[in-house]
């Protein structure tokens, strides 16, 4: 009886690494694939830290399917400069594709980091995550001194296409020369809002024009950022706080940053603010991020509604007539206006406005319109995050990354006037796996490209570009204020950096 309790023994030791989902489905713990940013939290700094898991199975094929709540669990932990515990919040989100994000949100710096993640209560070996430190919090001024090095430890790309076209015509800028004539064009307080920025010594400096400049603190939360973990090159710049491009194409090459491009204009084309603040506060002053999408939806794409969903307000003639649309054809269309601004005086006819519903519900349907707004719907990124098939209005409004999708390997393409639509969609039905491959490749393209990482890759490399295009010396002008950093104890661990004025 010894011997086969020995012999049982051995057994189950064997098959710890190997865990039963189904009849037909096991685990290899001892293949699972961990990657991503967070497991360098001494090198990039964010406010949510975040990386990736794929569970594998026995065949060493990827899992496709969700293995179910609490399978994968995690924590991370540290202390603290007293060799305290550190406050360390941390968050599994399973993308239900047999992956998973842990991120996690420092309130403190950390040192000696470890990692622990448990599938189906077994511990994954991860060695990855055993850092001395220190891993600094998102508020610490603590900057790296070389600004390629940071780059390199970000793994940000050397350019990016759209910022080479951007920056194309501008060979070499000289302010001296033209900062009065673009001021003097743009300053037009009722129709437009403008901020002139300098960034010397590593320290924000600006000055803005217009009634309505609210949107500034966006701008001034990226750099102030950045500024935070790594010294920035000394560099000037004008911003549109407005949603419209500003720089016709046909006009003087006045280079001014914008939100939004379009092609009949030459704005130097940036990450919007939108995406840009969800990065910075992921698992803190907002609910919508790009995290959050990928591991809040449920539906997988056999069991969603086969209807085309949106909301949103009245900002666009063709998001009306989408509406006459969709009562014409109720059995393909979930769609309502949720404000009437714009339109108010026709709100009898396309009315009432309905109540909000939460994103993560908009992907209980298997199709979603991203159909413009005023300019671009800053939404599309978190659509192509998600699990749908997206039918995308022709436009003339891009965002950054636009240029990079390709129609029917991203998205289906949808006429301008929307004449098509109800074809469109009719056709996806009937070709329900392409439909679904196309979803696939949206999804993957946000999961590679639009991330928090990436963000803020592309703002640091745009400056690094701009910098390199500035003729004139760098200095902080008259009525100019200082965008100050928070006010935030830290303990750095690297030598003083010099940061005196030399204004």
């Amino acid at each position: 009886m010894k011997l086969i309790a020995y012999i049982l023994l051995l057994i189950i030791y064997e098959k710890m690494d190997n865990i039963v989902l189904s009849s037909d489905i096991e685990i290899d713990i001892a293949k699972t694939i961990i990657w991503g940013p967070g497991l360098k939290p001494d090198k990039i700094i964010m406010r949510a830290r975040y990386f990736f898991l794929q569970l594998v199975d026995t065949n060493g094929q990827n899992l496709t399917v969700s293995p179910g709540a609490g399978f994968v669990t995690a924590k991370v932990q540290g202390q603290t400069w007293k060799k305290q515990s550190c406050h360390i919040w941390t968050q599994v989100l399973d993308r239900k594709d047999g992956s998973f994000i842990i991120r996690y949100k420092l309130h403190n710096t950390c040192m000696n980091m470890t990692l622990n993640v448990k599938i189906n209560k077994q511990d994954l070996q991860v060695q990855r995550l055993e850092m001395m430190g220190p891993a600094y919090e998102e508020e610490c001024y603590c900057p790296n001194t070389n600004f390629n090095e940071w780059l390199n430890d970000y793994e940000c790309p050397n350019n990016y296409a759209q910022i080479i076209s951007d920056l194309t015509p501008f060979v070499s800028v000289d302010f001296n020369k033209i900062r009065n004539p673009l001021i003097k064009k743009y300053d037009k307080p009722n129709s437009v809002s403008l901020c002139h920025y300098v960034i010397k010594n590593n320290r924000i400096y600006r000055r803005c024009y217009g009634q309505h400049v609210g949107f500034k603190i966006f701008m001034d939360a990226i750099l102030l950022s950045l500024a935070r973990k790594v010294i920035l090159p000394d560099v000037e710049f004008f911003v549109n706080l407005g949603d419209w491009p500003l720089v016709p194409i046909k006009e003087l090459n006045y280079p001014i940053f914008s939100w939004c491009g379009s092609n009949d204009s030459k704005d130097i084309v940036m990450p919007t603010y939108d995406i840009t603040q969800s990065s910075l506060e992921a698992m803190g002053r907002v609910m919508l991020d790009m995290l959050s999408v990928q591991g809040n939806i449920d539906t997988p794409w056999e069991k969603k509604i086969e209807k085309l969903f949106w909301r949103g307000r009245d900002s666009r003639r063709e998001r009306l007539n989408l509406i006459d649309i969709s009562r014409n054809h109720p059995d393909l269309f979930n769609v309502s206006l949720t404000n009437f601004f714009f339109f108010k005086n026709e709100i009898d006819k396309y009315g009432p406005p309905q109540s909000y519903v939460s994103f993560f519900q908009f992907f209980k349907h298997k199709y979603q319109l991203n159909i413009d707004g005023t300019v671009a719907a800053y939404r599309f990124p978190y659509l192509l995050a998600g699990d749908s098939l997206i039918l995308k209005q022709d436009s003339k409004y891009y965002e950054y990354f636009y240029n990079d999708l390709v129609p029917e390997t991203h998205y289906i393409p949808v006429k301008r006037d929307l004449s098509d639509l109800v074809e469109k969609i009719k056709w996806a039905k009937e070709n329900d796996e392409i439909a679904l491959n196309i979803s696939k490749t949206a999804r993957q393209y946000a999961r590679d490209h639009l991330l928090p990482l990436n963000v803020i890759c592309y703002h640091s490399v745009l400056l690094r570009e701009w910098s390199k295009r500035l003729i004139n010396k760098i200095k902080v002008l008259d009525n100019m204020e200082e965008v100050l950093q928070p006010q935030h104890s830290c303990q750095c661990n690297i030598d003083d950096v010099n940061l005196k004025d030399e204004l």
